[in-house]
């Protein structure tokens, strides 16, 4: 099964994670592909990255700005209803999926806490990632000084056009800054929302890590609902050892 992983992340020993790629499958039930086929990509991964595929908790993704504590009824074939789950079990591994939207993996390696975000264009404008840090901060403790972040391949400001409803939700949020207009179109940069808003949360500079791979670019690389809507997911997954 073809993966990468974040530079930033590699530097602990007591996490596995991964990116998955294209070539990986799809790993999303919702895509209106073959159900065995996706069970299938899960066993592999699974396999590869040696946990129990019960245990890994997933998410029904609904462009919020949820985060959900891991509990005693989450499970492989029960996922919450959110877009951020949060841990600090050992063997029991998070994913997010993604085909544009940003798939975000965070660790604090004092606490010993890892979560998983889906941020897409919902997220970013209702800041999940303000959600996500309350929660390491407030459920388990963390310092926000010790939380790393790293942020997978998304869809780039080069192929993200959006329409003037999202300009103006934009500058009514005070997010004109990540918005170009090229030819009297307007492209939207969710990265740069991002890292803006990890800064304002007070992680560190060297603590944040952002592909600069554009999905839509490289769509033979990762699936991109930009590029075909009728497409399967890529995902992030973090487990504590």
């Amino acid at each position: 099964m073809q993966f990468y992983q974040s530079n930033l992340l590699n530097n602990f020993s007591n996490i596995t994670h991964v990116f998955t790629l294209r070539e990986s499958g799809n790993l999303a039930f919702h895509v209106n592909d073959n159900i065995l086929h996706v069970r299938a990509n899960h066993d592999i991964l699974a396999k590869e990255l040696s946990y129990s595929l019960n245990s890994l908790i997933h998410m029904k993704q609904i462009h919020s700005d949820i985060v959900h504590i891991v509990n005693e009824n989450d499970n492989f074939i029960n996922p919450p209803t959110c877009d951020a789950i949060i841990t600090d079990r050992l063997s029991t591994p998070l994913m997010v999926m993604v085909a544009d939207c940003s798939p975000i993996l965070f660790y604090d390696d004092k606490q010993r806490v890892i979560a998983v975000a889906h941020a897409g264009r919902a997220g970013a404008f209702k800041n999940i990632v303000k959600n996500v840090i309350y929660s390491f901060t407030d459920e388990f403790k963390s310092e926000v000084t010790n939380i790393h972040v790293s942020v997978g391949a998304s869809i780039g400001s080069c192929c993200y056009e959006v329409g003037t409803e999202v300009y103006y939700e934009a500058k009514k949020l005070n997010l004109e800054y990540a918005i170009e207009r090229k030819d009297n179109s307007f492209y939207l940069d969710i990265s740069k929302i991002l890292k803006k808003q990890f800064l304002a949360c007070g992680i560190k500079k060297e603590n944040i890590e952002i592909s600069t791979e554009c999905t839509k670019c490289n769509s033979d690389k990762y699936f991109s609902y930009r590029a075909d809507s009728n497409t399967g997911r890529f995902a992030g997954v973090i487990e504590l050892k």
